[in-house]
């Protein structure tokens, strides 16, 4: 089982990975684009037509894919006020935790089959610039989607531990952070 359990963490690594890269190409294109615009717009006095169309499609998908990538890490918001008055290990902090893994796997539920259905609806109509489908610019609900089910299963039955962080470092508390600090002789009294 442990075997098992260490192929789908390189799987769900592998696939995060291609999320990343397509990710950063979405950025990186939108930007450029957007920056060739101005260029174009303010220097040239000219314009690109497709330029509005893809770096909409552009940050649609780095948006969505980014929320994949923070239920993957746990980026979620989450007020812990309640959460944190129940001890480590303990019934409510369960509790509070399957009930996020479970609100998070329906969220992404939603995304794949009504993306999809939007998707597969708009595929017949073209974009007026690029004339591309027009589900391009929704690719991106059903691959989120699809990415935030498959991460909250793997939380929920504990194949990734919340400590499993691939996008960022494990977060310090704050009592944590000072416990290890000392008062020099200056700073306790007052001459």
């Amino acid at each position: 089982m442990a075997k098992l359990a260490d192929i789908i963490r390189k799987i769900d690594r592998g696939m995060h990975r291609i999320l990343l890269i397509i990710a950063q190409l979405s950025l990186i294109g939108m930007v450029t684009i957007v920056c060739v615009t101005v260029f174009y717009r303010y220097v040239l006095n000219s314009g690109i037509i497709w330029a509005e169309e893809v770096p909409r499609t552009l940050v649609a998908l780095f948006a969505f894919i980014a929320c994949a990538m923070g239920v993957r890490d746990g980026f979620h918001i989450s007020l812990g006020i309640i959460y944190n008055r129940f001890p480590e290990g303990g019934k409510g902090r369960m509790i509070f935790n399957w009930v996020t893994h479970i609100s998070t796997f329906v969220f992404g539920l939603i995304l794949l089959i009504y993306g999809g259905n939007l998707v597969t609806k708009l595929a017949k109509f073209t974009m007026p610039a690029t004339k591309w489908p027009r589900s391009v610019q929704y690719i991106s609900l059903p691959i989120a989607g699809f990415a935030i089910m498959v991460d909250s299963l793997l939380h929920m039955f504990r194949v990734i531990s919340p400590d499993d962080l691939i996008y960022s470092e494990k977060e310090k508390e704050y009592k944590v952070l000072h416990l290890h600090e000392k008062k020099t002789p200056s700073e306790g009294s007052e001459n």
